[in-house]
């Protein structure tokens, strides 16, 4: 079957789901564009869902291998979420499984990474962290850039499961639920999360929002917490 790809994140993870081959040719050469265009965006803590792969030659277990070291020499890493028996055994036999990490599902994997201790190095964020949910990755990126100029700590989540996630590892101020989520109410998506931070302030994003012209969208976004970003 010929590889497809999706991809989403949450946090700074990026998890890429396959289906399909993963092979010498238009397979991998697409998942290493993925990869690379990701990359190319500031992540280095990268998942590759296998569960639905059904062939892996050695181009494709060498192309991530190869995105492991590099990812690494920068701080990150590449981890397999629930890889098929085929590939269980090969990482076995082949003692791969000691270069790449692989856990039984996605969200052990996403887990694995937030439960890691912070580098060392890594810059401590002193402004209001607020956690934006919204399916459109797009979305994810313009409140996370429009608030991060303001000194906010932004994180997100395309998946209610995976907000669910962070929330169960990381501590938020705000939880800020977009117009596009999972096809459902804003405030079902608050009623959801609250509870695994019951002092955060919930917020909700007007259903027009993605609608408006990218100024008319920054106002609005700065008008809702005005008061930091007045401070």
């Amino acid at each position: 079957m010929q590889l497809t790809l999706n991809s989403r994140f949450a946090g700074n993870i990026y998890i890429i789901q396959c289906a399909g081959r993963i092979v010498l040719g238009p397979e991998a050469m697409a998942l290493e564009a993925a990869l690379n265009q990701a990359a190319e965006l500031t992540f280095n803590r990268f998942v590759l869902s296998l569960a639905e792969v059904d062939r892996l030659d050695s181009i494709g277990m060498g192309l991530v291998v190869r995105f492991a070291e590099r990812l690494r020499r920068r701080g990150g890493d590449i981890r397999l979420a629930a890889p098929p028996p085929f590939l269980a055994k090969l990482l076995d036999i082949t003692h791969l499984s000691n270069a790449i990490l692989s856990f039984p599902t996605e969200d052990d994997a996403i887990l694995s990474y937030l439960r890691q201790p912070a580098p060392q190095d890594a810059p401590a964020s002193t402004g209001p962290r607020v956690l934006f949910v919204d399916e459109s990755a797009d979305l994810c990126v313009f409140v996370r850039t429009v608030l991060g100029q303001y000194g906010f700590d932004v994180y997100s989540a395309c998946l209610l499961r995976d907000a669910r996630l962070l929330l169960q590892v990381e501590g938020t101020d705000y939880i800020l639920a977009g117009p596009g989520t999972f096809q459902r109410p804003a405030h079902t998506v608050l009623a959801a999360l609250t509870p695994l931070a019951p002092k955060a302030v919930a917020i909700s994003l007007d259903d027009n929002f993605k609608t408006l012209d990218a100024e008319q969208a920054a106002a609005e976004l700065l008008q809702i917490f005005k008061p930091q970003v007045s401070a």
